[in-house]
């Protein structure tokens, strides 16, 4: 059983990684404002709702991750 959890806590660390690395910056509206770049109203609106939705993923990962660490803890003990 805790090779299993061990296996599933390592492509949760995987997964989180990923989903913090695939989050944009806080500032990325005033660096696309000083580059130039133009965004439509319907690509601003479209940006900000995939944004919101790997946030949430993000938290759901991490606190999952956080049981499965302590599951873990438990586990081996």
């Amino acid at each position: 059983m805790a090779i299993t959890l061990g296996i599933i806590l390592l492509v949760m660390a995987v997964f989180l990684t990923v989903a913090v690395l695939a989050q944009s910056g806080k500032d990325k509206n005033l660096s696309g404002a000083i580059a130039g770049g133009a965004d439509t109203f319907f690509g601003k609106t479209k940006g900000n709702t995939i944004d919101k939705l790997i946030s949430k993923i993000t938290a759901a990962v991490g606190v999952i991750f956080t049981l499965l660490v302590i599951v873990m803890y438990i586990v081996v003990s």
